[in-house]
């Protein structure tokens, strides 16, 4: 059997910093370039190997054997300094245990009580746009989705102060993340400003969760909120047995302390600006194809008949649901992950030693040539011929590690989109496309739109 030594070398590594300035320079173009050279091509980040998984079948084994691919690599080395050891970076050893006490936040029969500040974060948007106004789309629907996840988190408020500083911290920690994870190691030992801003972030940000949950961590309630059923949550002889035996008393407790403060973290991180990005690329794409709006405008008007959008009406808004699938498989938010080999295995014909750094992109999978007709186009209707491809549809991951919010994030987009679009049609400045800024997400950088009213 081959070793990954075998694995050919992407072009353009230099000295010391490897394939770092490609990915930099123009990351989506580079992974894009990588299948030419093989299912599987070797980077290099500074003086560490990582194989670049391009096949969306090994792929998909990568996500389905979970105890072998275990979460880690650059990139989530990186995550876990930003939000410790919570559901998205922990290792597979506690990720069952985590997943059985969070899972209850992301019951079905819960997401109805989130919708209202789906709907309502909305409408205080919608309705502090004027008629002709000219908007930077990114941020406002960053100020947006993060207003949706104070309010789903923390229904019994937030001070204003507390949940600006939250968007401040995460926005400034979300732009460095993918820089720190390919950069040599040897810069995190330098002094300087943006270390400095970095750590300065990270501190404020769990410093500031852990005040703002201090006042109900001895409140049993139940408010309808993620908090209260984070809180709540309690361990179970199932998960016991999943963890360390070395430590049973952790196994029966529920979250508490660091370990909730991480959990709340890793929400806001993963339910901020993934779906701001979303329904930034969305109302863009909208705006480039202003068929599919009409279209959309029209099942809106519709379905709605003026009122305001419920959690009820969400099956019968399909070509919304098609909207926002579409643009994930085109702009997926998570564009990279990475992984560790957590003992020696096999993949693709290649012996892979335990320790092994791999990574693979949605973005790359979503628009390979044969898993999609033309798969650089904007299509919703091609979610009407087809159900999304385990292999080939990626936006949430896939296996025990697929994202536990999934359910609430279609919502939350779903519910939005229509919301913004009921009332204002949002026009593009120029016909210049925009460009993906891929940081840890896929952001459309420099997005400015004018704001027009849909009805006199």
């Amino acid at each position: 059997m081959k070793t990954a030594a075998s694995i050919p070398l992407a072009p353009g590594s230099l000295p010391l910093l490897g394939h770092a300035l490609p990915l930099v320079r123009d990351p989506l173009a580079f992974v894009s370039s990588l299948p030419a050279h093989g299912e599987m091509v070797r980077l290099r980040l500074g003086t560490r190997s990582v194989v670049m998984v391009c096949d969306a079948n090994l792929t998909r084994r990568t996500l389905l054997e979970d105890h072998v691919f275990d979460k880690g690599g650059p990139l989530y080395e990186r995550i876990r300094e930003l939000v410790g050891d919570g559901l998205v970076s922990c290792p597979h050893s506690r990720h069952r245990r985590q997943r059985r006490l969070c899972q209850p936040a992301f019951r079905p029969d819960r997401l109805p009580h989130y919708a209202p500040a789906f709907t309502s974060s909305a409408e205080a948007a919608s309705r502090s746009w004027h008629d002709g106004q000219v908007i930077d789309v990114t941020t406002e629907m960053m100020a947006l989705t993060a207003r949706i996840a104070v309010e789903t988190m923390f229904t019994t408020g937030l001070p204003p102060e507390a949940a600006q500083t939250i968007i401040v911290d995460i926005n400034a920690l979300m732009e460095t993340l993918l820089w720190r994870a390919i950069r040599p190691s040897v810069l995190e030992r330098l002094p300087g400003v943006a270390n400095h801003r970095y750590d300065r972030a990270r501190a404020r940000l769990r410093h500031t969760i852990d005040s703002v949950t201090a006042d109900r961590r001895n409140d049993p309630a139940d408010h309808g909120d993620l908090l209260s059923s984070l809180q709540n949550a309690e361990g179970t002889e199932d998960a016991k047995r999943t963890e360390d035996p070395a430590n049973p008393a952790a196994d029966r407790e529920g979250l508490a302390g660091r370990e909730l403060t991480d959990q709340i973290l890793t929400f806001f991180f993963a339910g901020t600006e993934t779906t701001s990005n979303t329904l930034a690329w969305a109302l863009y794409l909208l705006a480039a194809h202003p068929e599919v709006e009409s279209r959309l405008s029209s099942e809106t008007d519709r379905v709605l008949a003026g009122a305001t959008a419920t959690f009820a009406d969400l099956p019968a808004l399909e070509m919304a649901r098609h909207v926002i699938m579409e643009t994930l498989r085109l702009y997926p938010p998570a564009w990279l992950v990475t992984r560790t080999v957590a003992e020696d295995t096999e993949l693709g014909g290649i012996r892979l030693p335990t320790g092994a750094a791999i990574a693979f992109s949605p973005y790359l999978i979503h628009r390979r040539p044969g898993l999609y007709e033309t798969p650089d186009h904007f299509d919703p209707d091609r979610w009407r011929r087809t159900h999304p491809d385990r292999a080939a549809y990626l936006p949430f991951g896939s296996g025990a590690r697929k994202c536990i919010g999934a359910r609430f994030a279609m919502a939350e987009a779903v519910l939005a989109l229509v919301t913004l679009t009921a009332r204002w049609r949002l026009v593009r400045l120029t016909d210049r496309p925009v460009r993906p800024f891929a940081k840890s997400t896929l952001s459309p950088r420099g997005l400015r739109m004018r704001v027009t009213a849909r009805h006199a």
